[in-house]
């Protein structure tokens, strides 16, 4: 991970946001947009995490729920949820996907000596799901292979509860911005 962020210069720009009250980031180039949640449409017979399709701007994008891929509770819709629409890597090219967040942070600098390994237990998420942890603060953020965690095919953990509920609720909303806020703020940032 540290060869990636030298490779990219002195600092790499992440996109911060939670998920079941963890801190994750992905490479901002990663991320086309940030839509405001809004009804997913279903589609039968698809895994647990696949949530369904949304409409953007005529295309189909499948969402995922990463809480679910992760073992946890399907993610519940709240006043900062949203849609992170991102490009992924997979065998036979490229594939945009969804990925439900419960808000999203910030955009984030980090330098080759803010990136740590990742552990090998304790972070609750796969270590092969993680590219490592970055220091934000006095904290850190869990760095995720956006690739290697949408691959179609990987099987799902065993869990309790219904992954499809689109129960309302308010999602932990500290230090969340409202996907707008932070969409222009990563516009903003310089690449």
């Amino acid at each position: 991970m540290r060869d990636a962020v030298e490779a990219a210069g002195e600092q790499a720009q992440y996109l911060s946001f939670r998920i079941d009250g963890i801190d994750y980031a992905v490479p901002i180039l990663k991320v086309r947009e940030i839509l405001q949640h809004e009804e997913i449409t279903r589609v039968p017979g698809t895994p647990p995490s696949v949530r369904g399709v949304l409409n953007v701007r005529g295309a189909v994008v499948p969402v995922v729920d990463l809480a679910v891929k992760f073992g946890g509770s399907a993610s519940r819709p709240g006043r900062f949820t949203c849609v992170l629409v991102v490009e992924v890597e997979v065998t036979g090219g490229r594939l945009t996907l969804g990925v439900l967040a419960d808000a999203v942070n910030e955009v984030v600098a980090l330098r080759a000596d803010e990136v740590e390994p990742s552990p090998s237990f304790g972070t609750g998420v796969s270590v092969e799901y993680l590219v490592g942890m970055g220091k934000v603060g006095r904290g850190f953020v869990l760095l995720l292979d956006l690739d290697r965690v949408l691959a179609a095919g990987d099987p799902e953990p065993e869990r309790a509860g219904d992954a499809r509920a689109d129960v309302p609720g308010d999602a932990s909303e500290e230090g969340a911005q409202p996907p707008e806020a932070v969409a222009a703020e990563g516009a903003a940032a310089p690449a």
